[in-house]
């Protein structure tokens, strides 16, 4: 049986963001993976840089590591009722990339955020910046995680049990997808 590659990308750049510790759940609950996180730390898109240097090495980097990816699960934090920054950048420096990374990919998106809608906004601008990519965004279930600081244990692990649940049950509607997928292309 083939591992399925997982990519992981959250939305916030600290090492210890929840949005970080909701991917690495979803990729335990996912199963057996070869999973990996993206690097976002990018320079800003700039269409004068783009023009002077072309696409900066990390983002090729990133565009290549969602093409070879058989799923991938975005995690952003809510910033100022929007996705972050950090995030919708990279969406901007892929695009300018060759070939399409994202177009049939199989997507499952989630939010971690301190207040109380767990980053439903947030949630509804990421559909919206992955519309032009053509991924296959599951519908849901929708897992926004409020409070999100309080949601997890010292080692990382989902201690809302709701949560854990959605959660499962999303990572299996992606591995259906990814089967989905593999299946379609023999």
């Amino acid at each position: 049986m083939v591992q399925d590659r997982l990519l992981g990308i959250s939305g916030s750049l600290r090492f210890g963001s929840t949005n970080r510790k909701l991917l690495r759940e979803a990729a335990r609950l996912y199963g057996d993976s070869g999973f990996t996180e993206a690097n976002l730390r990018l320079p800003l898109y700039d269409g004068d840089l783009e023009d002077r240097e072309g696409i900066p090495p990390e983002v090729e980097a990133l565009a290549q590591q969602i093409a070879a990816a058989d799923a991938v699960i975005i995690s952003t934090p809510e910033y100022n009722k929007a996705l972050s920054g950090v995030l919708k950048n990279a969406f901007d420096w892929v695009s300018r990339t060759s070939g399409k990374p994202w177009r049939d990919k199989p997507v499952a998106i989630m939010s971690a955020a301190a207040g109380r809608s767990g980053g439903e906004l947030a949630q509804s601008s990421l559909r919206l910046c992955l519309v032009p990519f053509r991924a296959r965004v599951l519908a849901g279930p929708e897992l926004m995680l409020a409070q999100s600081a309080q949601q997890f244990d010292a080692n990382g692990r989902l201690i809302n049990e709701r949560a854990e649940k959605s959660l499962a049950e999303l990572m299996r509607a992606l591995s259906a997808e990814v089967r989905l997928a593999r299946t379609a292309a023999e």
